[in-house]
Parts: C-alpha cells; structure tokens; sequence
C-alpha cells in the first residue's frame, strides 16, 4: 500500500492538482500583499529537464519551495523575471522535488498535503526542543535525493535550518561530487520579515521578497567534498565573509534596506 502511494504521489496529475491548489492560495500573499522581485531566471530557462539541483538558503519551511515552484512554472510558460497572472498553474512543471524536514512535513494537514507535491523528507538536524543538532543527510536521505535527480530538478536548503549563517551539509557536496549534478545556486531574502518562521502566516505585509537565480557552478574533478561545500556556502551567501552584511539575516543587492 506504500509503495502505491508513493508512486501515486509522483504522479503528473496529482502533483499539477496540489500546485494548482498551493499555487492559487499563496500567489496573492506574494504578489499582491507583498512584492516578490525575481532576477536570473535566463540561467535556468534553458536547463534539461532532469539532473538539476538547486541549492538556497532558507528562511522559511514553507514559503521559499512554494515561491520557487510558481517560478519554475512561470518560466516553463516563458515568463522571464516575473510571475505575471498565474495562468502557469493550469499546466505546471511538476518534475520538481524538494528537501524537507520529515517532522515538518507531518506537522499539518496542510504540510501533509504539500508533501504530495513531490518531498523528499530527511532528518532535520536539530532535535524539537530547538537544540541544534549538527549532523550530516543520512545515507537513506542521500540515496532518495540522488534517486530523484534521474529524472527531475531537487531543491535543498544545504543548512538544513532557517537559522542564517548555519554550517552547511557535507552530504549535499557528496551528492554534487557523486552525482554530478548542474548546480544552480539561489540566494532569496525578505521572506523571514514577511512571514513566520513556517511561511504559512503573515508577519509584516508589504515586504520585499526577492529571488536571485545565480549561474550555475563548476566544480574540478579532483575537488573535495570541503571544498565543494565551501563554494556552495558563498555561492549561497551564507560562508563568514558575508555575516558583516546584516545582523540577522543577508542583505543581497536586491534587498538592501532603504533609508528614511
């Protein structure tokens, strides 16, 4: 029965049904109540459609995948650096997975029925209590991320938390050293002053959201797993050279704050 399930959730049907229904409660929340201002998308309209992986910091669990998902829809429907009227949701590009926290992921019904809409979910490294736990993907979670790299594009948040400036997973470099991925770096802001830490509620209307799709990297053959690990972090924006740009959170070129 799980495993009908399983590839029931994999589905083009079903994952076009969640993001319709995801798509059209959360487009008002970015686009209208907020402003969501998205530049790079040329580095990724022309990529295949299978062995992509995105990395991004995180400062939500909900609201960052939900926002790449509109993009990756509008840009299949040739939208550049915009969203434009959500016409994308009728026919979306679901060949998308996303890295998510297994305890997350069953936190509510509405995380429950996310989950169909293509997440891998992995240990989150820090325990409930909110103890930072320090820990690297398990093979088990390496295996699934790989596995869905065949035939599609992965998002990961390389952290594993929303805490800024958090030390990186060596397990996303061993699946870039392994798998050989294209890697695609993200660098997003404006989502932890607009929404809670779930990104399900709002905290301050009117923010400035911005997305910013880099081109993707190149890794040498003979790089190490550390080194790997260390490009992704600055391409992320979140390595110890970048913390002088603000106190809690990074300040992007695209988001810098204006003066009164």
């Amino acid at each position: 029965m799980n495993r009908w399930i399983k590839s029931l959730q994999q589905t083009h049907l079903i994952k076009s049904i969640v993001y319709f229904i995801i798509g059209v409660v959360t487009y008002p929340g970015l686009v209208w109540i907020n402003k969501l201002k998205i530049t790079g998308t040329e580095n990724i309209k022309n990529l295949p459609k299978k062995n992509v992986l995105f990395v991004s910091n995180h400062q939500t669990y909900f609201a960052d995948v939900i926002t790449f998902l509109h993009i990756f829809c509008a840009v299949k429907w040739r939208r550049e650096n915009k969203l434009g009227f959500p016409f994308y949701l009728l026919n979306p590009f679901t060949r998308v997975y996303f890295v998510a926290a297994a305890e997350t992921m069953k936190s509510t019904w509405l995380s429950r029925f996310f989950k169909w809409g293509g997440a891998i979910t992995v240990k989150r490294t820090w325990r409930p209590e909110g103890k930072e736990v320090r820990r690297g993907l398990e093979t088990g979670d390496t295996r699934n991320i790989s596995k869905a790299l065949e035939n599609n594009w992965v998002i990961t948040f390389p952290q594993g938390t929303t805490k800024p400036f958090a030390p990186g997973r060596k397990g996303t470099a061993f699946i870039i050293k392994h798998e050989k991925p294209i890697v695609v770096p993200v660098v997003i802001n404006g989502f932890w002053r607009a929404f809670d830490k779930k990104g399900l509620k709002f905290k301050k209307k009117g923010s400035l959201l911005t997305v910013h799709f880099k081109e993707p990297l190149k890794f040498a053959e003979e790089e190490s797993i550390d080194a790997i690990l260390e490009k992704i972090m600055d391409a992320i924006e979140q390595s110890k050279k970048f913390m002088h740009k603000g106190k809690d959170q990074p300040i992007t070129v695209l988001d810098k704050p204006k003066k009164n």
